[in-house]
């Protein structure tokens, strides 16, 4: 069959696209196929339904793909070759993988009956499709049995049962080579898609209550936009800012699609807070041209920095959620915890006064306020989420390990002390 498959392909109507080979001795091998192809194909066509169903089910199609039917024409051949066969009665058959709608179709068309067909709809192992056929003609309820699984028609042979294979027609095979080409060229339109993704930065806005001084906002954007640098260098993007607080980056949704698990979490987000103690909001956006995918980016950043409820941090091209899961909802805190304020008080009166600017990490931070470095450490990003601290530049050092992430502690927002 696959063989057959190729040289249609190459044939005098040869399908726009370049065919790769992928046989198997078993159906149920479908699957470690799919998954050795990997990204090198854009579309699988299996030569039957029945491996088809096993990469289906085995849930390694991560691209389109379709089958050659072995229906309609396909069953009416294996029909006629039956009524050739003087031993061999076309009312009176087993059938396995197709379904009971697909048959009544065919045999209505050539106006024969069903009452004595016997179905197993269901995709199956060749041993379990062949002991279906087996029991049912020893028990005399059938005249042939009719297989759409080669290693089925083989077991059956040597059992001495009488099969047929159901085979595809020549069109049935040039029909599925120009429908794989036509899913294949919309596949690859799709992923070159342009992308746009907004990064904002809450804690980078000013406000009236938050003025931080200019060297530690400058020293922040420049650790930020070498973090998206990075990233976007690993989907072959590219990173612009836009503003004090917020960042452009512009994409295909091949790229975002497979940087974001299938648009199922947002980018950056993670990396910025592990590495930057930063909490960043993301919207990303698509659309026919570069001026409307931005303004799908910014109404999907609009909408995850109002909503309470989970929405979608991706639009498509005509607006509408990707996915439904945008945010999680904040955890709730315990009535023990303390204040922004609190703590970043606590920290300043265990340090002391000090002409220099006070600098601590989760760890002394930790054992200032008797707890555990973890537990530090979400403190700390509380502070600058409140824009009560900032993190400074990753300390590189020579030893291995993450660097120690420092973070600058912003006593102006105290006030002044009251004399004691």
């Amino acid at each position: 069959m696959v063989e057959r498959v190729m040289l249609m392909g190459h044939g005098p109507t040869s399908v726009p696209s370049r065919l790769v080979a992928a046989a198997y001795r078993d159906e149920q091998e479908a699957a470690d196929k799919v998954v050795r192809l990997g990204s090198g194909v854009d579309v699988c066509l299996f030569a039957s339904p029945v491996p088809y169903e096993f990469a289906r089910k085995a849930g390694v199609l991560t691209m389109p793909a379709t089958f050659v039917p072995l229906n309609g024409a396909a069953l009416q051949g294996a029909l006629l070759r039956a009524s050739l066969d003087e031993r061999h009665e076309p009312e009176r058959v087993s059938i396995d993988v197709l379904t009971r709608a697909e048959v009544e179709e065919a045999f209505s068309e050539i106006d024969l009956n069903t009452d004595h067909v016997h179905l197993r709809e269901e995709s199956a192992g060749p041993g379990t499709l062949a002991a279906f056929h087996e029991r049912l003609w020893r028990r005399g309820a059938t005249s042939v049995a009719l297989t759409c699984v080669h290693a089925t028609a083989e077991r059956l042979e040597l059992a001495g049962v009488p099969t047929l294979r159901i085979r595809p027609t020549g069109a049935a095979i040039r029909s599925a080579l120009q429908t794989s080409a036509l899913l294949g060229a919309h596949h690859r339109l799709e992923e070159s898609q342009l992308v746009v993704v907004l990064v904002d930065v809450p804690t980078l806005r000013e406000t009236p209550r938050r003025v931080t001084p200019r060297y530690w906002r400058e020293e922040l954007k420049l650790s930020l936009q070498r973090l998206l640098l990075q990233e976007a260098h690993r989907m072959s993007a590219a990173v612009w800012p836009l503003d004090d607080h917020s960042y452009l980056v512009t994409a295909t949704r091949g790229s975002i699609a497979a940087a974001t698990e299938g648009f199922r979490t947002p980018p950056f987000i993670e990396r910025v807070r592990e590495e930057l103690g930063l909490a960043i909001e993301v919207g990303i956006g698509m659309g026919r041209t570069a001026q409307e995918a931005e303004t799908h980016a910014r109404a999907a950043l609009a909408r995850s920095q109002t909503s309470q409820r989970a929405q979608g941090f991706a639009l498509d091209r005509d607006g509408r959620a990707l996915v439904p899961a945008p945010r999680t909802p904040p955890r709730a805190q315990a009535t023990t915890k303390p204040k922004g304020l609190e703590i970043l008080s606590r920290l300043a009166d265990r340090l002391g006064d000090q002409e220099q600017p006070l600098i601590v990490d989760a760890e002394n931070a930790g054992k200032m306020l008797g707890v555990t470095p973890r537990t530090a450490r979400r403190l700390l990003r509380t502070l600058v989420e409140e824009g009560l601290a900032w993190p400074l530049p990753p300390n590189r050092t020579p030893q291995p390990g993450r660097p120690r992430q420092l973070y600058r502690l912003i006593v102006e927002k105290l006030g002044p002390k009251n004399p004691g």
